[in-house]
């Protein structure tokens, strides 16, 4: 754990930006719905180009993404129109979602902005079919406390979300396009001193805020988070794609000693006075292995063998110490962004099956000193490794002065690793195909008018209306089910504390045993507890209907009750008479006792099927009868 004197010390700051899927029927500019998951259509191939920005220039980390050459395929859901494959102009900007995004930033005392325009964002990953992202700067400024301490916002922004990833082959990704367009809010929080943990509760604040007002999606993958990391001496690493808390919290811990040990790099290089790797490093040796007829090597025709010779670096290569950065890991990472995947330092060139012989002849050739140079040897295809050794030698020279500015992305270990160069300004342009959005004062009145309950008050409202316990309450307000289970509760005469425990506990169970609860849709949740009320199935049965739910055995609800009435009372009498027989020495020795163990047994067979208090009675029942003619 970090200190606040060391954080201060090394002059950490954390800036995070939320992004949360708002609730709506439809996208952002179009009237497809608002869902994720539809069946696959068609499907699209495409290739992005850049676009110059607002002042004509290129945004670097467009030129990266453009460099690496690959072909788009977009998986074109139902939910998808021409608007999202980018065969037609967006439509109007939807209304509902800028009307949540504005009460989100009235809540927070954010300044709204009366006129605002549609901007370009460029992203060519494939993450967009335009090769760029819509974005609304709704407003600037505003404060979240945090028990006595405030976090600045810096900006509210209205997006389209991005396609979902599916897949990346050698030279293709895929994407889906359900994903592509739902209607998305960005808060900026500004850069503050902070503690990984500290940072994990802003996070969490934050998305108290945003729940509390009933306008978001729930569940994984409708909330995302992006974490900004900078230490003195060093630049800003952006780190993408953190899903969950927890995460968050180990990510930022592993960036400060990541960007740490790069500073003691760099004070390496600044002792031994270097010069620069260039483009003279660099020799092709394919024909020195062919020469030297290294088979096993498995050149391929198209494919070449490459060196960066380091005069004086070999301390830079096995710069090992840390657990936090091996700087040659660092390289093998940008090296497979060009899908290079046979890349080797002096050290480990013998796991390439180079025998020692030639590799000495050919360090000798390049006049590679063993005690003091090092080197990288490369093996690509031809199309490929040029671009990948100009970006190698980019990453080695900007390792000598700091830590590089870039896009990393987050691990589930918590580690990070690269992604591409940071963006910057260059990839903002005004939307052509939109006019400028206007925010009345009537709009802002009316976002005024529905001020949302905080998180405590929330919690107290649930709890009181509905009896649960206050850790029950909490779990209830906290899931996606909030909304379902509020209408069960008025719908059903079912108890509000089982359905909150059925929707929290007992789901959550059930996942745990790996089952997905993405097949368990709202309305069999409803219908479950609908037959309850009609008291067509038990309490215990609900458990079991959603094990077959999620496990696809059951398709509705409804059939397990077609399946439980195959059970009739004759084969309960059976059952029980079975069990009972088979357990006679047992019943003779605990007596009474017994009804509760061999109720358990029954239950395995019945639980769901017959109702349990039926059961116990008749158990009960038949063996008083045995223990009086004892």
């Amino acid at each position: 754990m970090f200190m606040n004197t060391e954080l201060q010390k090394i002059g950490l700051l954390v800036g995070i930006e939320i992004h949360q899927q708002l609730l709506t029927s439809k996208k952002l500019f179009c009237s497809c719905k608002n869902d994720e998951g539809s069946n696959i259509s068609k499907k699209i191939l495409r290739r992005l180009r850049m676009s110059r920005g607002e002042l004509g220039n290129y945004d670097k980390s467009s030129v990266f993404e453009n460099m690496k050459s690959k072909t788009i395929l977009y998986s074109a859901a139902k939910n998808s129109c021409l608007v999202e494959e980018d065969e037609e102009p967006p439509h109007e900007l939807n209304p509902a979602a800028k009307n949540i995004a504005i009460t989100i930033a009235t809540n927070i005392n954010s300044n709204i902005f009366n006129e605002t325009y549609i901007m370009r964002k460029t992203v060519i990953d494939g993450s967009n079919t335009s090769g760029f992202q819509r974005s609304v700067l709704i407003s600037s400024g505003g404060v979240i406390k945090l028990n006595d301490r405030d976090v600045k916002i810096e900006t509210i922004c209205l997006e389209e979300d991005s396609a979902r990833f599916i897949v990346e082959r050698e030279n293709v990704k895929e994407y889906s396009l359900d994903r592509l367009g739902i209607p998305l809010i960005e808060i900026a929080l500004a850069p503050i001193c902070t503690t990984p943990s500290e940072i994990r509760k802003i996070a969490f604040n934050i998305g108290m805020i945003l729940r509390t007002t009933k306008n978001v999606k729930r569940g994984l993958g409708t909330i995302r988070q992006d974490v900004n990391v900078s230490i003195n001496g060093g630049s800003i690493v952006e780190i993408k794609g953190l899903q969950n808390l927890d995460q968050l919290e180990k990510v930022t811990q592993y960036e400060i000693k990541r960007q740490q040990e790069l500073l003691k790099i760099v004070d390496i290089f600044k002792s031994k006075n270097l010069d620069s790797i260039s483009n003279n490093n660099v020799h092709d040796v394919t024909k020195l292995i062919k020469n030297y007829e290294m088979k096993q090597c498995g050149l391929e025709s198209n494919y070449k063998v490459m060196i960066i010779k380091m005069i004086n670096f070999i301390k830079f290569l096995n710069y090992e110490r840390s657990q936090y950065m091996k700087i040659y890991e660092e390289l093998i990472q940008i090296a497979r962004f060009f899908r290079i995947n046979q890349i080797y330092h002096s050290d480990n060139a013998y796991k390439n099956e180079i025998a020692g012989k030639h590799l000495d002849k050919i360090m000798s050739i390049l006049k590679i000193n063993h005690k003091d140079d090092g080197f990288i040897l490369i093996k690509g295809n031809e199309k490929d490794i040029d671009i990948a050794i100009k970006y190698l030698i980019k990453r080695i020279n900007e390792s000598k002065t700091t830590v590089p500015s870039e896009t990393r992305k987050a691990t589930k270990d918590g580690r990070t690793v690269f992604m591409r160069p940071k963006s910057g300004a260059d990839r903002m342009y005004p939307e052509t195909d939109l006019p400028p959005i206007i925010i009345t004062k009537e709009e802002i009145k009316v976002a005024n008018r529905n001020k949302y309950k905080s998180w405590e008050e929330s919690i107290t409202h649930i709890k009181k209306k509905y009896g649960l316990s206050s850790q029950l309450a909490e779990q209830m307000f906290d899931s996606e089910y909030l909304e379902l289970f509020e209408h069960i509760c008025k719908s059903t005469k079912v108890s509000p504390n089982f359905v909150a425990s059925s929707l929290c506990s007992t789901i959550t169970k059930l996942q745990r045993e790996n089952l997905g609860s993405s097949h368990l849709n709202e309305v069999e949740i409803l219908n479950v507890f609908n037959l309850l009320s009609e008291k067509k199935i038990t309490n215990e049965s609900v458990e079991m209907i959603f094990m077959g739910l999620m496990s696809k055995k059951l398709q509705t609800a409804d059939e397990y009750i077609h399946n439980a009435s195959k059970i009739n009372d004759e084969q309960v009498n059976l059952l029980i008479d079975e069990l009972i027989n088979n357990s006679i020495d047992f019943i003779y020795k605990e007596k009474d006792r017994s009804v509760n163990k061999l109720m358990g047994r029954i239950m395995k067979d019945l639980r769901g099927k017959v109702d349990g208090k039926k059961i116990n009675q008749l158990l009960q029942k038949k063996i008083s009868l045995i223990l009086q003619n004892d």
